[in-house]
């Protein structure tokens, strides 16, 4: 290194995606688009970052240290960078509330940025899914997020005995927690102390448990009673009424399409964001307590407090992190150099003259043609190692230059059946769009 030089590395919490690894990301993202289309969602996005108004409307002013947050020098607007989409599309629906259709639905593939501690699973840049469904207060559309993201999971590989959806509805906890003694005035506390249970010790939970008017039966039920069957939604006997409703229908709407093998009832997931207002759900690993592999809900209020109509709303949010620490947990991705684009062809030429002048006018139809083509830089007479290249990258033909270009003619060889054969350069752009050349 030269006197003076400074060796730079990401910053912490950050990814360099270099091209394999890029091409992971862009297979789990590849997954996600087609998912959300094949489901009837339109995608969408929005800016790197917002006012910083927009987060602390939504969750008052202690968010602010939880963010990457700046003020332009010599301006004096306050910004942050993203750390979650939901504002930003309640933003965006609300200056559209009149003109959208009943339902809107969006999905969205962002990144986002929180400034705290990277931990497993969790970093300071991330990608997120986004799924949203605007307009609807049915449990249908509840059903219809929730079969996106066991969509997502049976595209990718996953089984109802490697993962599972927790199902809850905040109505129903809230109507446990009075009934079981919790005062109003802590209702909020107890649903983020319920969030929060599975990263506490046991002793720690039940002790801040009893603090807030949690009773030892309540505490036994969101601890050690918690997954129940969907068919045994009857059992919870859980005080509102139309919330119990909703939650019965949702129930009922899931089983009738097929899902009900992939969910449970888990009245402990309450999600910690106090804008969520019915149901909840998260996908978990269904072996081991990993963070929640996507998560989300109804948050029918949001979208007014951004200046919109009263409007309905669901949805939920997988980050890339998880749900690829997940799939390499179940041998479920390749390597990731195997992610990468094949060529179709792969252009050698030896070291005569004739080939290397042939060579980028060849090179240059065939693309023009539409193939994916990568060529040789090297001339040399050990075609051997030159094809060994085209091997390494996966292309499906090599086409090879020689004196034979003199007459016209090249050697098209089929690099995934071995087979060889003498072609006229001028028809390798139709011979090479053919179902198996060579």
């Amino acid at each position: 290194m030269a006197k003076g030089s400074h060796k730079f590395q990401a910053p912490k919490g950050t990814r360099d995606f270099y091209p394999d690894e890029m091409a992971v990301r862009r297979y789990i993202e590849g997954a996600w688009r087609a998912v959300s289309i094949g489901h009837g969602f339109d995608e969408i996005e929005g800016p790197n970052f917002e006012h910083l108004e927009v987060y602390t409307a939504k969750s008052g002013p202690g968010i602010v240290s939880e963010l990457f947050s700046f003020r332009r020098s010599g301006g004096d607007t306050d910004y942050a960078l993203r750390p979650e989409f939901t504002p930003t599309l309640a933003r965006m629906a609300a200056a559209r509330s009149a003109n959208l259709p009943v339902p809107t639905k969006w999905f969205s593939i962002p990144v986002h940025f929180r400034a705290e501690r990277p931990q497993r699973g969790r970093l300071r840049e991330f990608v997120q899914w986004n799924v949203d469904v605007i307009g609807d207060a049915t449990p249908a559309a509840d059903a219809e997020v929730i079969a996106v993201a066991i969509g997502l999971l049976e595209r990718l590989g996953l089984t109802r005995e490697q993962v599972g959806v927790r199902l809850s509805h905040r109505g129903l906890v809230g109507g446990l927690l009075e009934g079981g003694g919790v005062p109003s005035d802590n209702l909020t506390a107890a649903f983020e102390l319920l969030d929060r249970r599975d990263k506490m010790k046991p002793e720690d939970f039940q002790e801040k448990a009893r603090e807030l008017g949690l009773s030892d039966e309540l505490v036994t039920r969101f601890t050690e009673t918690r997954l129940i069957a969907l068919a045994d939604v009857d059992s919870l006997a859980a005080g509102d009424s139309v919330a119990m409703d909703d939650f019965r229908e949702l129930c009922r709407l899931l089983d009738e399409s097929g899902l009900a093998p992939w969910c449970g009832i888990d009245l402990g997931i309450v999600r910690g964001l106090a804008y969520y207002t019915g149901t909840v759900f998260e996908v978990h690993d269904a072996v081991d307590k990993e963070r929640a592999v996507a998560g989300g809900g109804r948050y029918d209020q949001l979208i007014e407090t951004f200046g919109g109509k009263p409007t309905p709303a669901v949805g939920f949010a997988m980050g890339d992190v998880v749900i690829r620490l997940l799939l390499e947990k179940h041998g479920l991705l390749d390597e990731p150099a195997d992610y990468l684009p094949r060529p179709d062809v792969f252009v050698i030429a030896t070291a005569d003259e004739a080939a290397q002048k042939q060579l980028r006018p060849l090179v240059a139809e065939l693309r023009r043609s539409g193939l994916h083509v990568r060529h040789s830089y090297k001339s040399t007479k050990n075609i051997g190692k030159l094809l060994g290249e085209a091997g390494k990258l996966r292309s499906r033909h090599a086409v090879i230059l020689d004196a034979q270009c003199e007459q016209g003619q090249a050697q098209l060889k089929n690099l995934e059946t071995g087979t060889q054969q003498q072609t006229p350069i001028q028809t390798l752009p139709q011979t090479l769009q053919l179902p198996n050349p060579g």
